[in-house]
């Protein structure tokens, strides 16, 4: 008798390490403080990121309403 098929979700594996990585720069920004983007990279590890993962997850920081950037240019919780 072969398996049933998984159950179906909208959420998929990449879905989640976005979630992830959203959650990496926030905590960076509220233990550091407003961050420039590029010193932001650094604080998370982001490159040693598949290229293109930062930046997706700092527009969907900000998308979310998590991350904001100030008067400045920098970035900051909110």
């Amino acid at each position: 008798m072969p398996m049933p098929p998984p159950k179906a979700t909208t959420e998929s594996p990449r879905d989640r390490q976005v979630f992830h990585e959203m959650g990496q720069i926030v905590r960076a920004l509220e233990q550091q403080g407003p961050q420039p983007v590029d010193e932001l990279s650094r604080l998370v590890g982001a490159p040693y990121w598949e290229a293109g993962r930062f930046d997706r997850a700092v527009t969907s920081a900000v998308a979310d309403g998590l991350v904001v950037q100030n008067a400045d240019g920098l970035l900051q919780a909110v």
